[in-house]
C-alpha cells in the first residue's frame, strides 16, 4: 500500500480557512521590525499566512488579525505598502 504524503497547511488570517501552505503568501515581521512579503517561505521572523486575494488582507486589516499574529500594533502606512507588494 502506498503511503499518503502529507500536505502541509496553514490557517489565512483573512478568511480563517486551512489551505495547503503553497496557495498562501506569508507575511514576514523580520526581528529588526520591518515587514514584508515572503514569497520562498524561508525568511526569518513571525510570519503570518494570507490568501493571495484582495477581500482576505481587507478582512485581516479591518479586524485587526495582522496585530495579533504579529503581537504588535502594525501602522496603516505598512498596509499599504503590502498591499501594494501583493497585488501590483
Amino acid at each position: 500500500m502506498a503511503t499518503v504524503k502529507k500536505i502541509p497547511t496553514r490557517l489565512c488570517i483573512g478568511c480563517q480557512e486551512q489551505h495547503p501552505k503553497k496557495e498562501l503568501v506569508r507575511i514576514v515581521r523580520s526581528p529588526e521590525g520591518d515587514f514584508s512579503v515572503d514569497l520562498t517561505g524561508k525568511k526569518a521572523g513571525r510570519g503570518a499566512y494570507i490568501c493571495n486575494n484582495k477581500e482576505c488582507f481587507d478582512k485581516a486589516v479591518k479586524e485587526h488579525r495582522f496585530d495579533r499574529s504579529f503581537k504588535c500594533t502594525v501602522d496603516k502606512n505598512i498596509f499599504d505598502e503590502l498591499s501594494e507588494q501583493l497585488f501590483k
